[in-house]
């Protein structure tokens, strides 16, 4: 079990291969969850299972599942898991954001020491005092080491043209369209509105990371021939 304030890097081989390109659900276990969910409330002993870019599944017990699942299993016991609000430039950018630890939510949180006496949004925001910053199901930072492959941040990432990535991919709504090139560039439109968003993009394994012209970044990650990416989902057209 863990009992130090630093997560175990047994699980780390693993996990990095699996964010290179592969597919497996990931279970944090044995965790204090704050969910910020009024209805849930904070569940003690508890397990957190991410599949892609969302939370699946939260509560005790999962842990008894994950062999089945084939999931890569983090222990964390004596850490607290909170949503978290990644401020800019924290994670490689990413936008300010905040949600619940609930069945359907985006998987982005932070994971803190419990023993801890700060307040646990103050560790989750900073991520300095994190034990690991999970971004739309990517981790981000482990044991104060950023996992996630550094970028060329000079010019626009490039494509294999035969990359299955590439090409317009749309929302449910279909409102929607973000077309991906095989210059490393993207175009969104939103609402019929054209070039609401452009772009930079890196593709790594199945994730991808954004650079926004006007300065912001984003992460999104195929699974199973969709694009999640935002909270939203993307079919390829």
């Amino acid at each position: 079990m863990t009992t130090t304030h630093q997560l175990s890097d047994d699980v780390l081989p693993a996990l990095l291969a699996n964010q290179a390109g592969g597919h497996r659900p990931l279970l944090f276990t044995h965790a204090t969850v704050r969910t910020m969910d009024p209805l849930v409330g904070d569940l003690t002993d508890a397990d957190v299972l991410l599949r892609c870019t969302e939370i699946v599944r939260v509560g005790p017990g999962l842990h008894t599942a994950a062999e089945e699942d084939d999931a890569l299993v983090v222990d964390c016991t004596g850490f607290t898991i909170a949503p978290a609000v990644i401020e800019t430039g924290a994670v490689a950018g990413q936008r300010d954001r905040v949600g619940s630890l609930t069945p359907g939510d985006p998987a982005t949180f932070g994971v803190v020491p419990s023993a801890d006496t700060r307040p646990v949004e103050q560790l989750v925001w900073y991520t300095a005092g994190a034990a690991a910053i999970v971004a739309d199901g990517v981790v981000q930072r482990w044991n104060g080491r950023r996992l996630a492959a550094p970028i060329d941040e000079t010019g626009p990432g490039r494509a294999p043209a035969d990359s299955p990535h590439l090409g317009t991919w749309v929302d449910e709504t279909g409102l929607i369209h973000q077309e991906l090139t095989a210059d490393g560039r993207y175009d969104e439109t939103r609402g019929g509105r054209p070039h609401a968003y452009q772009g930079a993009f890196w593709l790594s394994g199945d994730r991808i990371i954004y650079r926004d012209d006007l300065g912001f970044w984003a992460y999104g990650r195929f699974c199973d021939g969709l694009l999640h990416h935002g909270g939203y989902v993307f079919r390829r057209r």
